[in-house]
């Protein structure tokens, strides 16, 4: 069984890998190959369920998300995203939605973004037995506050805060650290200061490992960040494959003999 400890083992030794997946195909293609923690993320909403931005993801939506990857997953560790409101609003409800990711759909973790307000309930959660995964820098959920998404911890204030949050997140006891879009050297320093490992997305390659949404990955969102690659292009192979089919349906071409078969006790029903 996968571990958060086997996650910090690994970090100094060799490169963390980390992907999303909302599926169970998906996150068994991703576990196959070999990646070491599937986290289901609430961009999900943007990938998959067809919202602007992640805020209207509910625990439902994670918990139906995460159990299908979960699933599907041998070997990675499986980190369930936390939405919008369900952390930080109240205790009970926050400890209740977090521990449902691991007691009804077999994560192994949960993700929050975080700020000041995480700290308390990061120490709280790691005490109940849930693990933390902790994000900082740009954090999608506040993007009202934001206006968009733009890069974080740009002047010398705002990365000692990132700083400050990241070592009070790693005293509370989160085992792994998310940075996203920030400036590489603040991640850098922001890696070599503490103990646990920092996992980047946008975020330069001095962290201990990267996280990447599957969609950018392998080539099927429409658009993606600046900060992301393109490894496959599985948008064309798709509407490849779907152009295909339609035309050998419209031409007769499909279903051909050897997709239908005849039960000769049937021949004369009508």
């Amino acid at each position: 069984m996968p571990s958060v400890r086997d996650i910090r083992t690994k970090a100094g030794d060799e490169p963390i890998t980390m992907l999303t997946a909302y599926d169970a195909p998906t996150a068994s293609i991703v576990d196959e190959a070999g990646v070491d923690i599937i986290l289901v993320g609430d961009s999900l909403g943007n990938a998959s369920l067809g919202y602007e931005t992640t805020l209207p993801v509910t625990v439902d939506d994670m918990a139906r998300h995460t159990g299908a990857v979960a699933r599907a997953t041998d070997d990675a560790l499986v980190v369930a995203d936390m939405p919008f409101l369900s952390i930080g609003v109240d205790e009970r409800a926050s400890l209740e939605n977090a521990g449902r990711m691991l007691k009804e759909e077999d994560a192994h973790a949960v993700k929050l973004e975080c700020g000041p307000h995480t700290v308390e309930l990061t120490e709280k959660l790691v005490q109940l037995g849930i693990p933390v995964m902790a994000h900082l820098g740009l954090t999608p959920q506040h993007v009202n506050q934001y206006g968009g998404y733009p890069r974080q911890g740009t002047d010398r204030a705002a990365a000692e805060r990132i700083l400050e949050l990241a070592r009070a997140h790693e005293d509370a006891g989160a085992f792994s650290l998310v940075l996203e879009h920030v400036p590489s050297n603040l991640a850098a320093d922001v890696t070599a200061a503490l103990d646990i490992p920092t996992i980047g997305i946008g975020a330069g390659p001095d962290c201990d490992g990267q996280v990447l949404v599957v969609d950018d990955a392998i080539g099927l969102s429409e658009w993606s960040p600046s900060f992301s690659k393109q490894f496959g292009n599985v948008r064309e192979e798709m509407e490849s494959a779907v152009g295909e089919y339609v035309s050998a349906v419209e031409s007769g071409e499909f279903p051909a003999d050897e997709h239908s078969h005849e039960e000769s006790d049937l021949e004369n029903v009508y």
